[in-house]
């Protein structure tokens, strides 16, 4: 698309990293938009957990706003979201479905749907416990953005209904992420929010490795750990690590972990942005296993480790040279492939092909809820 787009999104949040992923996320996103020229508008859900933690107050890419309930947020804003060219509504938003059913019928443009929680969303679809999509929903979409790509946007189209499912991953800024000369204070370091089902791998590639190599220094950053966590001596904790301090908080490691939720393993092609921070931070990478990986990090460009063992292994064995090789082939990747510039390129790319082919659907919300 070559004219300038006002484009709406709706997502879980913008304004706090804490607790959730979404945010860098859509920072990335929508900064990289802001770069190519276009009029983003963020509406967010004002909840307190998000508001006493709130790192991005004024965004200079985006219009921030915040609303209290559905009926408030057509009420306040109907003339935006009905005149916008493209309107986003993002996974995880409080009553999603309520949202979704008051704007089918309201935006003019392109009505879209951006799952940054793909596998867990079907799941819940399966289950009929998803309450921010409607298994009915989805064919509302002109597209259907999905955080996992591979043979998920097939089952998206096929099983699910969805008119067009595209990949949409995150991306990274590198005026915020990039390598400087912070001395090395941890051999390894682990980046992400208490999850039950990162939990074991953790423990495996990053706690018992500090057991068995007690000399070696480790760090552990994130919210809502558990207080019963048998965490070793050497191991660092930081409760909360805003996202301005993730650069510096790479460059003082060796190496970094990426550790995977156990449904966007079993469906691959799902990178975390953690993977791209710290690969724009030069920082080597040690990651658990998963298809899909070595399209986005050729072996070459990253370590994989499946056990203690594994990540000893490299700990002790790699030499500085062949560590540093690997994590500039890594950087040079994601500058060229994963920065919010080149990922919002491919949204509008993607958004310019489906309103060349897109159809008239006639929604009758009201008899299909």
């Amino acid at each position: 698309m070559t004219k300038a787009l006002d484009i709406v999104f709706l997502g879980l949040s913008l304004s706090s990293s804490w607790g959730n992923g979404h945010a860098t996320t859509f920072r990335g996103l929508l900064r990289g938009l802001d770069e190519l020229g276009h009029r983003v508008t963020f509406f967010e859900r004002d909840v307190p957990w998000y508001a006493h933690h709130r790192d991005l107050r004024d965004p200079d890419y985006c219009d921030l706003r915040y609303y209290d309930t559905v009926q408030e947020l057509r009420r306040s804003h109907e003339r935006d979201l009905q005149q916008a060219d493209v309107v986003v509504i993002g996974s995880f938003v409080p009553e999603g479905r309520a949202v979704i059913d008051d704007l089918a019928s309201l935006c003019t443009g392109l009505f879209c749907f951006y799952d940054i929680d793909t596998p867990v969303t079907l799941a819940r679809i399966a289950e009929d416990d998803c309450d921010y999509l409607a298994r009915r929903q989805i064919p509302y979409f002109n597209l259907y953005f999905s955080f996992t790509g591979g043979p998920t946007l097939h089952r998206l189209e096929l099983e699910f209904g969805a008119r067009r499912a595209e990949p949409l991953y995150c991306s990274v800024d590198p005026e915020r992420h990039h390598r400087n000369r912070n001395v090395i204070k941890w051999d390894l370091g682990y980046l992400g929010t208490y999850s039950p089902d990162r939990q074991q791998t953790l423990e495996t590639l990053l706690l018992e490795p500090a057991r068995r190599l007690p000399d070696r220094r480790f760090v552990v950053a994130g919210s809502q750990y558990p207080h019963d966590i048998d965490w070793p001596d050497n191991v660092e904790r930081i409760e909360h690590l805003p996202p301005a301090e993730h650069a510096g908080f790479y460059n003082r490691q060796r190496y970094t972990l990426n550790v995977t939720r156990t449904s966007m393993v079993e469906a691959g092609w799902s990178p975390s942005v953690r993977l791209f921070e710290a690969a724009a931070c030069g920082t080597p990478i040690v990651s658990d296993r998963w298809p899909g990986l070595d399209s986005f990090f050729p072996a070459t460009a990253i370590q994989t480790a499946g056990s203690a063992d594994d990540v000893t292994g490299i700990l002790l064995g790699q030499p500085d040279r062949a560590r540093l090789s690997m994590a500039r082939q890594a950087h040079s990747l994601v500058l060229e492939r994963h920065t919010g510039v080149a990922r919002a390129r491919e949204f509008t790319s993607m958004l310019a092909r489906a309103r060349q082919t897109r159809p008239v659907l006639d929604l009758d919300v009201e008899s299909a809820a």
